[in-house]
């Protein structure tokens, strides 16, 4: 037999060989697997309680088997799966199903109102008058002839008149030579603190009696802006819960009557309007009527413009007044309206308004458009009106109480 035949067989023979061997490992290790898959877990070790005949434990539940039983069910999430898989109610045959109900809306917030003006922001031009005069004042190392002369020329500027200018000076004087006041930043807060006592006297309250048709009458020369300030008014004592009626008394002015019944729609007030130059006593009769009849709170009544000179139309704003007094009318306020632009001629008007029908309080418009706010003083302490109410500025909100302590001091800040 040749050798290479002899070697092939022999290669053969071994590689079956290995085969052989091969296979048998494989199915060896099959058995011996299933083998421990199928032998129970040893039992665990004994422990003293076991050794003392406690009762063993439940074997593990093997795979497959039913789980034990709930003992303990939340009601809470029973109701929730119940009513997820309720069916869905089912229309009556014949009729549509309803449609569902629409989500409830939620009602608008009431715009909020706007904030109140600070005296600050508003008296730029009177602040920026005075700010360089109480400036060089307060300034200086000590009280001397300049500083007296300075504080002279600031207080006349501001229009607060030459009578009151000098009765402040020697009141400060006074304090200076009692030794009260050594320095000049101290005379400029004895100053300020006799300014807000000055403007702090007099009622500055709007008065209302109990009961309907309360009067508050509105006196004034043309062009103050008597009749915006009655539209103000009304805007701020509606939004305050009372029923306002308005009297349109100015009847020599269409525009005035126009301009008014305007406001009343706004306001949503009643209006009391006569004919074109007709008799202003009339119309607030007439307003005081209505006004009882229907037990509104109050009326408003605006007065034709007409200059203080004029002794005849001052003779009918008399008789106006006379109109307002009468039963069932309770005249409460006599307001005389001044443009605060006017300055020391103010002054003049108030002093004949006041003796012509009893003013009872000042209503000053316009107070930021002027550098001159010592009218202020002047009218009060000259005459003792107090001012109950300010404009400052175009805003119906921008109509507000007079404040002395705010006033002065955005005068010297």
């Amino acid at each position: 037999m040749p050798s290479d035949l002899v070697l092939a067989l022999a290669v053969l023979a071994f590689v079956l060989l290995v085969a052989l061997v091969s296979v048998s490992t494989v199915a060896l290790g099959r058995r011996r697997s299933r083998r421990v898959e199928l032998e129970p877990p040893p039992p665990p070790p004994a422990t003293p309680e076991r050794a003392a005949g406690a009762p063993a434990e439940s074997p593990p539940a093997v795979s497959g088997a039913a789980p034990p039983p709930l003992t303990e069910v939340d009601p809470d999430l029973a109701a929730r799966v119940e009513e997820a898989f309720a069916p869905a109610p089912q229309a009556p045959p014949g009729e549509a199903p309803a449609p569902p109900a629409p989500a409830p809306e939620e009602a608008p917030a009431p715009p909020a109102a706007p904030p109140r003006p600070r005296f600050r922001d508003r008296l730029v031009k009177a602040r920026a008058l005075l700010s360089g005069h109480l400036g060089g004042v307060a300034g200086r190392e000590r009280i001397d002839d300049q500083t007296w002369e300075e504080l002279e020329e600031a207080l006349v500027l501001a229009d607060v008149g030459i009578a009151r200018t000098t009765a402040l000076l020697d009141q400060l004087r006074a304090k200076v030579k009692a030794g009260e006041v050594r320095t000049p930043p101290e005379l400029l807060a004895s100053l300020k603190e006799d300014l807000k006592a000055a403007l702090s006297a007099g009622d500055r309250t709007m008065h209302l009696a109990p009961g309907p048709a309360n009067v508050w009458l509105f006196v004034g020369v043309n062009g103050v802006g008597k009749t915006t300030t009655i539209g103000k008014v009304g805007m701020r004592e509606a939004e305050a819960g009372r029923s306002v009626v308005m009297a349109a008394g100015d009847t020599f002015r269409a525009a005035a009557a126009e301009q008014l019944e305007l406001w009343a729609k706004r306001v949503g007030a009643d209006l009391v309007r006569g004919a074109e130059g007709g008799d202003p006593g009339s119309v607030v009769f007439d307003a005081v009527q209505r006004a009882a009849a229907r037990q509104a709170d109050l009326v408003l009544a605006d007065t034709a413009g007409r200059l203080h000179t004029k002794v005849n139309l001052m003779e009918e704003l008399k008789k106006v007044k006379r109109v307002a007094e009468r039963p069932p009318a309770q005249l409460n306020e006599v307001l005389l309206v001044i443009d605060a632009t006017t300055g020391q001629n103010g002054l003049v008007q108030a002093r004949q308004f006041a003796e012509a029908v009893g003013v009872t309080g000042v209503v000053l418009t316009k107070l930021d458009g002027t550098a001159k706010g010592g009218i202020v003083l002047a009218i009060q302490a000259e005459l003792g009106l107090p001012i109950k109410l300010v404009g400052l500025g175009e805003a119906p909100s921008d109509l507000v109480d007079f404040d002395p302590e705010e006033f002065v001091e955005a005068l010297f800040e």
